[in-house]
């Protein structure tokens, strides 16, 4: 008899749970962190998705059947654009077959609309390396540029639900308070520390360094997308030790063998930072993204 209850309660439970979720609106994203802003602006009324994790570099998505069956279901999807995603992307959504969220629907949304962009090249030379034609990709590295990212996402939540427009217009206008109380609290722990030169292994920090003070020297890479040669790494030790560099900053999916010969030679720390939400056990949402990062550098450049 308690057997019986328990899987009736269990066909219940399930039941319930499948109608809540039959009336959110389903959404992926490319990226782990236009997830965490989907979920602040949209809270209880959608269920998001998203393909790349918190860990991965987004650039580099191996695209499975499991992303092709999100995706066909789909009420709303959001990429980074920028052809960040360009390798993985197009073909998901077109192996998708879903009509609601190709690009010029209104369940597509490209989070970069609105963004001022920074190092849009004035001319295309793929011998310079692994080049980004309409800019870098990497805009939601400056906090403010999140603003911008929730308000397309806000914008596309109320084309699908505009009975619920109120409802993600509140949620937005208390996600952007929280990044200007948040801002005044980031801007002035890194406030002593502005001109701190340092060296990135990648060309993917140009918005955080933009946003918080900081002077990229150089980059363990010798080009984009190009890894760090004998050649780069005596440059690297030669810039690091002529300018007194502390940091050399690097993200959770790159290897530290090249930098750790640097910081073997001159002292300066490599300091994983974190690209995503999610690279870290400790980065739940958007806002953690930049506490964490923020108290790496200091506790590095100290």
């Amino acid at each position: 008899m308690k057997r019986k209850l328990g899987i009736a309660v269990i066909i219940l439970f399930s039941a319930v749970t499948s109608a809540l979720s039959a009336n959110k609106i389903n959404v992926v994203t490319t990226t782990s962190d236009l997830r965490s802003i989907t979920e602040l602006i949209g809270k209880d009324k959608v269920d998001v998705t998203s393909i790349a994790t918190g860990y991965q570099n987004p650039h580099f998505v191996d695209p499975k059947p499991s992303y092709i069956i999100k995706l066909s279901r789909a009420d709303m999807f959001v990429t980074v654009g920028l052809d960040l995603e360009t390798g993985w992307s197009p073909q998901l959504l077109s192996s998708s077959r879903n009509t609601k969220i190709q690009k010029g629907s209104n369940g597509y949304v490209d989070a970069s609309v609105g963004v001022t962009l920074l190092q849009v090249p004035s001319v295309i030379n793929r011998g310079e390396g692994d080049i980004h034609i309409f800019g870098n990709p990497h805009y939601w590295l400056d906090p403010v540029n999140g603003k911008q990212i929730a308000r397309n996402i806000c914008d596309g939540l109320e084309k699908i639900s505009p009975e619920n427009k109120s409802f993600f217009e509140e949620n937005l206008i208390a996600f952007d308070s929280k990044i200007d109380l948040k801002l005044k609290d980031w801007t002035q722990k890194m406030a002593q520390y502005k001109g701190a030169k340092i060296i990135a292994y990648h060309n993917e920090w140009v918005y955080f360094e933009q946003r918080f003070g900081l002077t990229i020297v150089d980059f363990m890479e010798p080009k984009p997308g190009i890894p760090p040669t004998p050649t780069q790494l005596v440059k690297i030790i030669s810039e690091v030790k002529s300018n007194a560099i502390k940091v050399i900053i690097s993200s959770p999916y790159f290897t530290t063998s090249s930098s750790d010969v640097v910081s073997q030679q001159t002292g300066a720390k490599t300091i994983i930072l974190a690209t995503s939400v999610g690279a870290f056990d400790s980065i739940k949402d958007y806002f953690d993204l930049f506490d964490y990062n923020i108290d790496k550098l200091i506790q590095g450049l100290k």
